[in-house]
């Protein structure tokens, strides 16, 4: 009999530079994703392994960005891949509305391991932003916004690598406002304050340009893992891609 499950094709950006980390990292996803979602058929392909998308694109398919915004590759180069090829696609993961309560979860655990509870703290949301458009930035602008009531004791600053405010220009004014506020040490500080990448994949941006915009900075504090590698993400896209099936309309 002919395999009649749902298809879910999730798919990322990439590394160009270096595209097969990034495809296993998506493909440990999809596994994931799998075992919550025995029904449906998972598979993964990112933009930047050579003719990978295309070959696991099939009719019919729920295809779901793992993008932090609707910008330049999700909005228009996946779309130029997928053609006229019927679909369904699914809310990208940085615009989903239940992200902001897993990252608050998240980033209330960090605190608890700290022993920060009940004290106030700093957080800059380090995003990538964009030459090409807007949206990369209104997308962590407004997450920002959306995180901030779910977190009354941080004061969230968002910071961007191919934009103004760069991380280094954000997270040194972030360091300039708290000595001057709270009159604390540079090591206080350090203690009191988060870094969390507004990505959904680790890449170089996460691993290098990151740490060595806050280096400059002055911050001597790891970034947190970026927010796609967070708990609970398997769970919010296997939500995701049940509500956008029961929502129908391929195109």
């Amino acid at each position: 009999m002919p395999d009649r499950r749902p298809i879910a094709l999730i798919t990322a950006h990439g590394q160009p530079s270096n595209p097969q980390p990034p495809e296993a990292a998506l493909a440990r996803l999809a596994a994931q994703l799998q075992d919550l979602l025995p029904e449906w058929h998972i598979r993964s392909a990112t933009l930047s392994a050579p003719g990978r998308f295309e070959g696991e694109l099939t009719p019919g398919a729920v295809i779901y960005p793992f993008f932090m915004a609707r910008g330049w590759f999700a909005g228009q180069v996946l779309s130029r891949r997928i053609g006229q090829i019927p679909h369904q696609m699914a809310c990208p993961f940085g615009l989903d509305p239940a992200l902001p309560a897993l990252v608050a979860s998240a980033l209330e655990n960090e605190v608890a391991k700290r022993g920060w509870t009940g004290q106030d703290y700093e957080l800059l949301l380090a995003a990538h932003g964009s030459a090409r458009g807007p949206k990369a930035a209104e997308a962590a602008e407004d997450f920002a916004t959306a995180l901030r009531p779910l977190l009354p004791q941080s004061r969230i600053t968002t910071g961007f690598v191919e934009q103004a405010p760069l991380i280094e220009t954000a997270a040194q004014a972030l360091r300039d406002r708290a000595l001057r506020d709270r009159a604390l040490s540079d090591r206080a500080l350090s203690d009191r304050a988060l870094c969390l990448p507004f990505f959904a994949q680790a890449g170089d941006h996460s691993r290098i340009d990151i740490p060595q915009s806050l280096t400059a900075a002055g911050f001597t504090d790891a970034p947190l893992p970026v927010t796609g590698a967070l708990p609970g993400v398997a769970h919010l896209i296997a939500r995701a891609l049940e509500t956008c099936l029961g929502a129908g309309g391929a195109r």
